[in-house]
């Protein structure tokens, strides 16, 4: 299977509300439309995880990122343009105020949203083509390891989604999560995982 076939495959079941499972710029991930609340929810199930715990997103540009958030602070352009310069940038999400035009059951008690700008060309493609935020969680049972590569994830996850993407089933490298940085409104910036 080509990648073009895996993401429009992938684009396709996430379009009729499904849940798939993909790699991307850190380790594998569940994923689904982030404006879907029942697609959300099932996410939220097979990872046996509280809902009051936020999910992060993926988007393929800061100009689809904007479409997520009343405002987003200057310290957060700054911040994603020196990641973009910076060769070796680890990837990071960014925890806003402010979300808006997603699930419901995506967005923190307080509003905040956790979204990274992907650049690993499987996911950015993806998230490209789907033309939306894309959730991006941990492909693991809440509480036990993130799945580093396809061959960690454990077999109650497989059989939970709806697709199961074929690009880099092959790897076998250590990936690591994000960095997690929460930014304020009013500029307070607090690292949360380095």
């Amino acid at each position: 299977m080509t990648r073009e076939e895996d993401i429009k495959r992938a684009v396709e079941t996430m379009r009729k509300g499904g849940v798939i499972l993909y790699p991307t710029d850190t380790v594998w991930g569940i994923g689904c439309d982030a404006t879907n609340a029942e697609a959300v929810k099932r996410v939220y199930e097979i990872k046996q995880r509280e809902d009051s715990k936020a999910l992060i997103c993926l988007v393929d540009s800061d100009a689809r990122m904007q479409r997520y958030f009343r405002n987003v602070p200057d310290v957060a352009w700054q911040l994603i343009d020196s990641l973009k310069e910076a060769e070796d940038a680890k990837p990071t999400t960014l925890i806003l105020d402010g979300a808006i035009n997603l699930a419901s059951n995506l967005i923190a008690e307080d509003g905040s949203l956790g979204i990274r700008i992907t650049n690993e060309p499987f996911s950015k493609e993806l998230c490209f083509r789907f033309q939306k935020a894309i959730v991006s969680t941990s492909a693991n049972i809440s509480g036990e390891p993130a799945a580093q590569n396809y061959c960690d994830i454990d077999p109650r996850i497989l059989e939970a989604v709806d697709y199961v993407c074929w690009s880099r089933r092959q790897e076998h490298k250590p990936h690591t999560p994000s960095s997690i940085i929460k930014l304020k409104e009013n500029g307070e910036v607090t690292v949360i995982r380095k």
